[in-house]
């Protein structure tokens, strides 16, 4: 698999921009010397992106269409299931290669980041940590060719945030688990084969009375609600998953009973590296579509490049996005080498998630009128870019962890 990765490589000037955007301003890592595996992944992962995504961006966005057959051929690339030992077939690559893919994809289109993102990270990831030998072949093999991804479910409409208030329950009726309850906000809920699924067996020991499980999609006791209509990140699918007597085998629960928080906790420090890179793809996009606007743009008979206020605009946005890439790196190489991680990545995802955000914002200030209509990318990348902001714990949440984090550090 991981051969197969690394084997394949305002007016009319304005509207030749829509697709042009990704060409452009290529990046060069000037900054860390990459591995040449590294650098091959990433140029197969832009290639792909911009002779298969970024054509279509546009369209999946406004049909809210989920898009399979590039999925498919992602997993037949090796992007499903990236730090995956092949003899789960997958691509047996590390954490920083997953995320420089993540990026790449998603500067093409990050709903299919996201998507990419979900199954990597808070789908496979848990089995692949906590799970036994049969789980892994049973629940990650089939998982990394694109024909089948999974979802993750943790979130709940009344807890947000606090992970710990699972309402969701499971009891142990001899051999089966029985599921109750409901699951909100599910990335890929309605195009998932499988679901990892965080459900309280124990209330009296609150957070340590949390369990996970596996839950085949689909399966009797278990239906979806309405396929949210969202902001940004259309083509992927959000809905609640609703647990009714969903009956399962006693074998398909995930780690040891009473473990679901750390393996939820745990999984996002992972997940939360995915979506960092998902953010730095959407601010990529949008510097680069900034930059060949402002090269292009006539006013007072020269390029707006030139007008001092576009260059510190387009030098923040620069500065932004540099400084996030590398503090996502760096949580991915921490967790590569086996190191703590938690600060690190969290910082990953405050930085890179809030520099999206306003390189977004700031790429629409610059184009203007045609940053504001859908004939060009730019409003899109300003759509996207505010869920990442959001989801897999918001930018307060990732101040608390990493406030949490250096105290614990500074008290030794």
């Amino acid at each position: 698999m991981a051969a197969t990765l690394l084997s394949r490589g305002a007016g009319a000037a304005a509207r030749a921009l829509t697709f042009g955007c990704l060409r452009q301003l290529h990046i060069v890592y000037q900054t860390v010397e990459l591995p040449e595996t590294h650098q091959m992944l990433c140029q197969t992962c832009r290639d792909f992106a911009e002779k298969e995504l970024v054509p279509i961006a546009a369209q999946l966005d406004k049909e809210h269409r989920f898009p399979a057959e590039k999925v498919k051929k992602m997993g037949a690339l090796g992007l499903l299931a990236m730090d995956v030992p092949e003899e789960y077939k997958g691509a047996g690559l590390d954490y920083l290669a997953y995320s420089i893919a993540v990026e790449e994809i998603s500067r093409g289109c990050a709903s299919t980041g996201v998507i990419m993102s979900v199954n990597n990270s808070l789908y496979l990831g848990p089995i692949l940590k906590f799970g036994s030998e049969e789980q892994k072949h049973q629940w990650i093999a089939p998982f990394t060719s694109g024909d089948k991804i999974g979802c993750f479910g943790l979130s709940e409409p009344g807890n947000g945030s606090d992970a710990g208030a699972a309402s969701t329950v499971a009891r142990l009726d001899g051999n089966e688990w029985v599921l109750n309850g409901t699951k909100a906000w599910i990335t890929n809920a309605w195009d998932a084969s499988a679901v990892v699924v965080f459900a309280t067996t124990d209330k009296s020991q609150k957070h340590k009375g949390i369990s996970a499980f596996l839950v085949p999609m689909p399966t009797p006791g278990l239906s979806l609600g309405k396929k949210e209509d969202k902001l940004g990140i259309r083509a992927s699918s959000t809905a609640n998953l609703i647990f009714e007597d969903c009956r399962i085998p006693k074998a398909n629960l995930l780690g040891q009973q009473g473990m679901g928080f750390k393996i939820a906790m745990q999984t996002l420090d992972s997940g939360r590296i995915g979506i960092a890179s998902q953010a730095l793809g959407i601010a990529q996009g949008a510097l680069n579509c900034a930059v060949d606007y402002a090269e292009k743009r006539l006013a007072f008979g020269l390029p707006i490049s030139k007008m001092q206020a576009i260059q510190f605009k387009l030098a923040d946005m620069a500065l932004a996005l540099e400084s996030a890439r590398l503090l996502t790196w760096r949580a991915a190489m921490l967790k590569d080498n086996g190191k703590p991680y938690t600060k690190e990545a969290a910082m990953a995802k405050l930085a890179a998630s809030e520099a999206a955000t306003a390189i977004s914002h700031q790429a629409i200030q610059i184009l203007g009128g045609m940053g504001y209509v859908t004939e060009m990318p730019a409003e899109r990348h300003y759509r996207d870019a505010r869920i990442t902001e959001i989801y897999e714990g918001t930018s307060e949440i990732q101040r608390l962890v990493i406030a949490e984090q250096l105290l614990k550090q500074y008290r030794g």
